[in-house]
């Protein structure tokens, strides 16, 4: 028997969360240590998939299949495609800046605590979202896929709602009620999304028999199943409200700017780089593949819904005053670029979609943790409170420049290569669509410069006249994520050779050929 990689992948953080909870109160920097290397462990096994991963080989790769609830034909189903292995990839490099960003963030504030455990519960819960998120990412059996879905609700709740922004002192029972409002709120909008799929999922298994997501592909493609397009076209709309809250789309979005604002800036990213993640995901993997003629038949108002986040997400990030709040409606408008280009039917929008997954998770990554070692310094997250940081802290300023400029789709760094596919699968299929959601990148690159210039430019306000640069240990954090963000900005053959076959397949899925170029006759 086989070495089952993808059990391990995500089985390691699971266990090192049951581990790191169970470090004694008083060894808070041997659970943080332990929580970091568990982290590191999980991207050397996602490394190896990506070494055994075959673009030209078969569909999923890498599969494991054992029974588990056999009354009812469930099985523990693996298995890994070029979009998912690619996304376990960017979940395991991204979650080691997470912890190391967030290394102060859970010490607890008294003196005296040694009796409380706050600190390693929150790397805890870090590492048990890492395992469920990279095993959704694995599983090919539909039950399987919404019970990991709906459990990593948990510990996100816990995260925000547990263990707020320091910019807020302890003892505050405002922002204390902030935070209670944003996880709840967090909670509420994506159970009942979870509660709408649970609908969708027994009613998948009543027409097809089977939760296993490759035994529903042969059956559609052998004939031996065939949907009523109403049962379809309702089954299709329970499976992608529930991916449209977690993705998020407008209107199922108001969620997550609470959730960012109120949450520490290393789960903010965790939210918005990799949890939010799995929607997108689900809507190629599952929506596509599961329900292909249902799909086309929504494609057009999801195109609208799509355009309609771009340009809102984007009006609200301009008049935004709050930094965290501002990066949470500017991914509002980057989640409506992915959506539209995994609707436009092309294979430029679909393989764009997928490296704007890749490429905003970690652009983001990159500004909201400089966004957060900023807050951290000052005590506040208003815009109005800052002035003149690149005077005092220039790399700072300097790595927090690049953050807003790869946010913006600067060519050169990883973005634009998305946008553009994006852009231009989109155009090929839906001009008018296209033209408008280039909007979005005009009022981005006016809300980065803005807040930029706002923050790190003019005269140096009293506040922030003794600020201290990045340290060794932000650095390190920041570093890599810039340099990933340049390298794959100027070559990203790497991911696309990767993720392009994978497009293929789900091309093929809902029968669709890119749209012949129009070129007019010479006269």
């Amino acid at each position: 028997m086989s070495f089952p990689l993808l059990t391990a992948t995500a089985a390691l953080p699971a266990l090192g969360a049951i581990a790191t909870a169970a470090v004694p109160a008083a060894r808070r920097t041997a659970a943080k240590w332990l929580a970091l290397l568990v982290s590191v462990g999980t991207l050397a096994l996602s490394a190896i998939q990506l070494v055994r991963f075959e673009p030209g080989g078969a569909r999923y790769q890498l599969t494991e299949s054992h029974a588990w609830i056999k009354d009812f034909g469930v099985r523990y189903e693996l298995g890994v495609d070029g979009i998912g292995v690619a996304l376990i990839g960017l979940t395991a490099l991204l979650i080691p800046f997470i912890i190391a960003a967030g290394w102060h963030d859970a010490d607890p504030l008294e003196t005296n605590s040694s009796r409380w455990r706050p600190t390693q519960g929150f790397f805890a819960l870090i590492l048990a979202v890492e395992a469920m998120v990279v095993l959704s990412f694995e599983a090919t059996d539909v039950f399987l896929f919404y019970i990991l879905f709906e459990a990593m609700l948990i510990p996100m709740y816990f995260l925000i709602g547990g263990f707020g922004d320091r910019a807020h002192a302890q003892g505050d029972e405002a922002a204390a009620t902030q935070r209670s409002y944003a996880a709840v709120k967090f909670l509420l909008y994506n159970l009942v999304g979870g509660l709408i799929m649970l609908a969708a999922v027994i009613g998948l298994y009543v027409v097809a028999g089977s939760f296993s997501l490759n035994e529903i592909a042969a059956a559609r493609a052998d004939g031996s199943l065939h949907m009523a397009t109403n049962t379809e076209r309702l089954l299709f709309l329970g499976f992608f409200f529930a991916f449209a809250v977690k993705a998020p789309l407008w209107p199922l979005h108001t969620w997550l700017p609470n959730a960012m604002g109120e949450a520490t800036a290393p789960v903010a990213v965790l939210i918005t780089a990799v949890v939010d993640k799995v929607g997108t995901f689900a809507m190629l993997r599952f929506c596509l593949q599961l329900f292909p003629e249902a799909s086309k038949w929504a494609t057009p108002v999801i195109v609208v819904l799509a355009v309609i986040s771009i340009i809102y997400g984007a009006l609200l990030a301009v008049g935004q005053r709050d930094i965290k709040r501002l990066v949470a409606y500017a991914s509002i408008s980057h989640f409506g670029f992915i959506i539209m280009g995994i609707f436009a039917m092309t294979s430029q929008g679909q393989s764009g979609a997928t490296l704007y997954m890749i490429n905003h998770g970690i652009s983001t990554a990159a500004l909201m943790l400089v966004a957060g070692f900023l807050i951290s310094r000052r005590g506040s997250r208003l815009i109005s409170d800052y002035g003149g940081v690149q005077k005092v802290a220039p790399v700072l300023a300097g790595t927090f420049l690049i953050g807003g400029l790869a946010t913006l789709s600067l060519p050169g760094l990883a973005p634009f290569v998305s946008e553009f596919l994006v852009l231009v699968g989109t155009f090929s299929r839906y001009p008018v669509a296209g033209v408008v959601a280039t909007l979005g990148i005009v009022l981005a690159a006016l809300y980065v410069l803005v807040l930029y210039q706002r923050t790190m430019t003019g005269p140096v306000k009293a506040e922030v006249q003794g600020m201290p640069d990045l340290k060794v240990r932000e650095l390190l954090v920041v570093a890599p994520l810039i340099a990933l963000l340049i390298f794959l900005g100027v070559y990203p053959k790497p991911l696309t050779d990767i993720v392009n076959p994978a497009v293929r397949q789900t091309m093929s899925d809902v029968q669709k050929k890119d749209p012949n170029p129009v070129v007019e006759a010479a006269k």
